[in-house]
């Protein structure tokens, strides 16, 4: 469970931010800041894994606040300015949203901080990781990676296949977000709308892969290379 708290001096921006937390099951909101101060004394008697942030605040503003913590928790920054995104980032936040934010984008960035919050606090042995959230009618939906045979990319939504699933999962994302999501360790892009896990892979033959019986998916010239260099080269394909 990541511990957060949210931290904006507009009340009805902290609602959103609430209802958003509340729909994530590995965040927990434990406690609403209307300012900088109130943040900073809370963290001064209470350790929390991420902080929720508005940059133009009264008094304190969000970068003048993140610079005074000596010992700084993970930092999403939420925040009505763009123009502040370069000194956020030279800060190490984990992300920089911009209001209005739609709840997929908002997953996106809790994703990252609990990628890298298990990092941090992994065991040296920690396995790779083993699962993530997306959004998925109207239902946060968890995903096991290993049942990922292959991603089909459709403009500005994906579906997501499934080994044991006969319905793939719809989301709203581009398949470059995702991934990013997956990292490159198991799964590569084969075409411009498709990414398959490689151990899922049956046969290759000239521009089509086999990934199950029923199921072929386009190889493109242009990211053949990446799959073949995978495999063992394209000498060995048919």
């Amino acid at each position: 469970m990541i511990k957060c708290i949210a931290v904006d001096d507009e009340p009805l921006a902290l609602d959103l931010l609430e209802d958003n937390i509340r729909q994530v099951p590995y965040l927990q909101l434990v406690k609403r800041c209307k300012n900088a101060f109130e943040a900073a004394e809370f963290l001064q008697h209470n350790q929390v894994d991420l902080v929720f942030l508005d940059i133009q605040m009264p008094g304190i503003t969000g970068l003048q606040f993140l610079k005074s913590l000596s010992n700084r928790p993970m930092v999403i920054f939420i925040t009505a300015y763009k123009k502040f995104a370069l000194e956020g980032f030279e800060l190490d936040v984990i992300d920089y949203l911009v209001k209005p934010v739609s709840f997929e984008r908002f997953l996106k960035a809790v994703n990252k901080a609990a990628d890298y919050h298990g990092f941090k606090n992994a065991p040296r042995a920690q396995k790779e990781k083993e699962f993530f959230f997306v959004y998925s009618e109207y239902n946060l939906v968890r995903v096991s990676i290993k049942e990922i045979t292959h991603i089909e990319g459709l403009k500005d939504y994906i579906k997501i296949h499934l080994q044991n699933s006969p319905r793939p999962l719809l989301t709203r994302m581009s398949l470059k977000a995702m991934e990013e999501e997956l990292g490159s360790e198991g799964f590569v892009r084969i075409h411009k709308s498709f990414i398959v896990a490689v151990d899922k892979i049956i046969s290759i033959r000239k521009n089509r892969i086999k990934l199950g019986e029923k199921t072929e998916v386009p190889l493109s010239d242009f990211y053949s290379d990446a799959l073949y260099r995978i495999v063992g080269g394209k000498d060995l394909i048919e």
